[in-house]
């Protein structure tokens, strides 16, 4: 079987009433449900922007794109209303197709999203791998994440005030820092989603390979793309440590080797199999989510990557807060509070 013949249909299971907080990354779902809390705010800036931007978006891509339906883009259309139908969306945000030669697709809009894939990603990819893009980008639609994003960004715009201090400049790159490390964890929790929607972890890990090498499949080794995933989280020195961080500070989306390790490691820790086994967060249950409790979820997740990182500069801070851990509790034993 060639990688483009369609493949036998596999059983897929329903995930009924699901939340998107199911697949969001710990540290997006912390951001998430805290922005949820402010109550009128976002729905004024829903607002504003679907009388404005989104329309303006939406009628550039209905002019200019094709929109997907039965008699357009069928085997899209299909392939579209089953990953909804296994996330239980119940209302699909418009798709359209455009004629692009960049591999990337986005979910555009606040009050009625819609969903844009370029000509060049659907080309080089086979039908599950199709499947788990389109179920990416339902999982940014469902999570909200064009809405919150903005909301941060108009709040950002309003720190230009203290750009008039001296220390007002250092502040706002701060904040930009944050947002894009935000958008990153973001996308984690897309290819999450995405994975829901195609439920086989392979076609996952071939869709991060083709986005880094253009489609290049026949020509690359699992085995190998795995190990620079490796390498790139442990190799080198401390210098290599802070070029890593420069280089994240303004990318909006994780590296394709870290994508890919970081859903490995999500199936293996047994969320991935909990979750399509039928137990899960609903839908339902979205307004008692704790903000107080998805912090501690955030801040642990942090916590458990930095204790697993094999980068030398976090081995370095590890190997010096166990040299002050052993230093306090000699200073302990020698001088016993009293």
């Amino acid at each position: 079987m060639t990688e483009n013949e369609e493949r036998p249909t596999r059983v897929r299971a329903t995930l009924t009433d699901i939340s998107s907080r199911a697949w969001e990354h710990p540290a997006d779902r912390g951001a998430l449900v805290a922005l949820r809390q402010l109550k009128g705010f976002d729905y004024l800036l829903r607002k504003m922007s679907g009388l404005i931007n989104e329309r303006a978006f939406r009628l550039q891509f209905l002019g200019s794109a094709i929109r997907v339906d039965e008699r357009q883009f069928p085997k899209v259309h299909r392939l579209y209303t089953e990953a909804g139908s296994t996330l239980d969306v119940r209302e699909l945000p418009e798709l359209f197709v455009t004629n692009s030669p960049v591999w990337n697709a986005v979910t555009i809009g606040m009050d009625k999203p819609f969903i844009v894939v370029n000509s060049a990603l659907l080309q080089g990819l086979d039908e599950e791998e199709t499947r788990f893009i389109l179920g990416h980008e339902l999982g940014h639609a469902q999570s909200g994440h064009a809405l919150y994003q903005s909301l941060l960004l108009w709040l950002m715009r309003l720190t230009g005030a203290l750009n008039w201090m001296p220390i007002g400049a250092l502040g706002l790159r701060a904040i930009i820092a944050a947002l894009h490390e935000w958008s990153r964890k973001a996308e984690l929790s897309g290819d999450r989603a995405g994975l829901l929607a195609v439920q086989d972890p392979a076609v996952a890990l071939r869709v991060q390979m083709k986005l880094a090498s253009g489609g290049q499949l026949g020509e690359l080794d699992t085995t190998a793309f795995l190990a620079q995933g490796t390498e790139y989280e442990s190799a080198g020195d401390l210098r290599d440590s802070v070029l890593k961080l420069l280089l994240l500070e303004v990318q909006t989306h994780p590296m394709a080797v870290i994508r890919a390790a970081e859903l490995r490691r999500w199936v293996d820790e047994g969320e991935y199999t909990t979750i399509v086994s039928g137990t899960y967060p609903k839908r339902q249950d979205d307004n008692d989510a704790s903000m107080s409790q998805e912090a501690k979820n955030a801040a642990k997740s942090y916590s458990d990557a930095f204790s697993r990182s094999q980068d030398p500069l976090a081995k370095l801070l590890r190997d010096m807060g166990e040299g002050l851990g052993g230093v306090r509790d000699w200073v302990s034993s020698k001088f016993p509070p009293r």
